[in-house]
């Protein structure tokens, strides 16, 4: 009889389970990972191209995929002290931006939930080069 090899309880308490990357629609028009190229955002949920992150231009998302957030912690921003967490993405684990968690001024509350992406972290990618007349429209008929 064959013996089986064991992992110690040790080696079994330090290995993470294995995260599996979601992938946005073909044919959408995403956002994607600079570094790494996993999606990170369907154009659909964009909600602002007017921000400004720690590197420059940023947009703010409604949602992203495959990214980890971090520890919420106020910070003073441009627009007043909000709660925000650090984003990695989940692939390759450069900081993306940050995530809205609380906004302490009530103009600034539209953000909560919300996601900012540097746009130096971040590519186009799908749908992007279709010739005009063949982009499809939300609903799916043609434009």
């Amino acid at each position: 009889m064959a013996a089986v090899a064991q992992m110690p309880p040790s080696a079994q308490a330090q290995k993470k389970p294995k995260t599996f990357q979601a992938y946005l629609p073909s044919g959408a028009r995403t956002y994607s990972c600079a570094h790494c190229r996993a999606n990170l955002a369907d154009h659909n949920e964009l909600i602002s191209k007017s921000f400004q992150g720690s590197q420059g231009k940023a947009y703010l998302f409604n949602s992203v995929v495959n990214i980890v957030c971090g520890t919420a912690e106020e910070r003073v921003l441009l627009t007043g002290l909000h709660a925000v967490a650090d984003i990695q993405c989940e692939c390759c684990k450069t900081t993306l931006g940050w995530k809205y968690e609380h906004a302490y001024e009530s103009s600034q509350k539209y953000k909560e939930g919300k996601y900012i992406i540097e746009l130096i972290h971040m590519v186009k990618d799908n749908g992007w080069a279709q010739p005009w007349g063949e982009r499809r429209k939300r609903n799916g008929s043609l434009t």
